[in-house]
């Protein structure tokens, strides 16, 4: 199995090119924020935790993206691999997920960096909101606390993804189809 990492700040296109690459390289696409929105919509209970602290800005705990990723790796054996978008966005997180591909004697495959200007994240997720009514994008003080949130507890993964070999930055600024290309030059 295969197991990339589609990887950068909110707003910088990770849903947007999941859906070309997984299919180009038969990957099943395992996106947390999905995820977490299906169970929000159904009114579960961890749908109404979820919901309070992504309203606030927050991450919803490790323990519970966890099990839903370990749930949904387990539930698609007809793949090449899978294709994760959101997740690992801490480095516990990324630590948590290494163990759980070394019990399965896998590992990380690649991470793609998906690069663009925190100017651009505003514009992205505010549009973004428009279209898709994510309430969730749409206060300004929520998407900077997502912002900051990125820099302080995400990107420090960067440097545990490249002392592994595996990291790749793409600029993501242009049209869909440029990002595309550059992606799949990386990932061959």
């Amino acid at each position: 199995m295969k197991y990339y990492i589609i990887f950068g700040p909110p707003g910088a296109g990770k849903g947007t090119q999941a859906s070309a690459i997984s299919q180009k390289y038969n990957l099943k696409h395992i996106s947390t924020g999905e995820l977490l929105r299906k169970e929000m919509a159904e009114g579960t209970e961890l749908g109404k935790k979820a919901s309070e602290l992504i309203d606030a800005g927050c991450l919803v705990p490790d323990e519970v993206v966890e099990g839903m990723i370990e749930a949904e790796f387990a539930r698609n054996r007809d793949v090449d691999g899978f294709l994760l978008d959101g997740y690992p966005r801490t480095l516990a997180q990324a630590e948590s997920l290494e163990q759980l591909l070394g019990k399965r004697q896998e590992c990380v495959t690649a991470v793609v960096s998906l690069i663009i200007p925190d100017g651009t994240i505003y514009e992205r997720i505010r549009h973004r909101a428009g279209i898709e009514g994510r309430e969730d994008d749409c206060k300004d003080e929520v998407i900077a606390n997502r912002i900051a949130t990125y820099h302080k507890k995400t990107e420090p993964i960067i440097s545990f993804y490249k002392a592994a070999g595996k990291y790749s930055e793409v600029d993501g600024l242009g049209t869909v189809e440029e990002v595309r290309e550059r992606i799949f030059g990386v990932l061959g």
